[in-house]
């Protein structure tokens, strides 16, 4: 087993990111202020790894060209969790209906459930820790949050446990051989 760490990066942000809209397959653009901020991690992270991976939108493809890796391969297992009819809405308009809904605990109609985001996002866990070297990832919150969950070999739903803001570097790694998370959510001009 390879003990490298694997660096996330969440997106910057986006007007519905910013407003607390979910936002999966509507593929919006950053603000002025999400460009702004990805430009900021270039520092952060201006260092080689063995892999860089992006989800497939364009807030997270933009944010890895700001950032300096402008060359990410796009791995669509790592697009957001599918909102389905919840696109655009925020949570505190779900739980009109559906009160104490989360993404982590109930389901969003004509999405995807927590079984198919954990099985992609396993496909991912299996091809980092594959890699000999560390690796870059460019993501979104739900996702890179069961991407942690997964990488902690916890249940995809205990991604609830990890806030992700937008812009904000994490690093995940290993304590001996047991998989660990080294940083979390560190702003891009910090270094973590």
């Amino acid at each position: 087993m390879s003990h490298h760490e694997v660096w996330l990066v969440r997106h910057g942000e986006t007007e519905w990111s910013r407003d607390h809209r979910h936002t999966s397959t509507t593929d919006l653009p950053l603000t002025a202020n999400g460009v702004a901020v990805a430009r900021s991690l270039r520092q952060t992270l201006a260092r080689d790894f063995a892999l860089v991976l992006t989800s497939p939108r364009q807030r997270a493809r933009v944010t890895a060209e700001l950032a300096g890796h402008g060359t990410a391969t796009v791995d669509a297992d790592l697009a957001e969790w599918a909102y389905g009819d919840y696109e655009g809405i925020t949570t505190d308009e779900i739980r009109k209906s559906v009160p104490g809904w989360t993404v982590w605990t109930h389901p969003s109609p004509g999405g995807e459930s927590a079984a198919e985001v954990s099985g992609r996002l396993d496909r991912v866990v299996a091809r980092l820790r594959e890699v000999e070297g560390d690796v870059l990832v460019f993501g979104h919150g739900h996702a890179l949050r069961g991407l942690t969950a997964r990488w902690l070999d916890l249940p995809v739903t205990e991604g609830r446990l990890f806030r992700l803001d937008t812009a904000t570097v994490s690093v995940l790694g290993y304590e001996r051989d047991t998989p660990v998370v080294l940083r979390w959510n560190a702003p891009g001009d910090r270094h973590p």
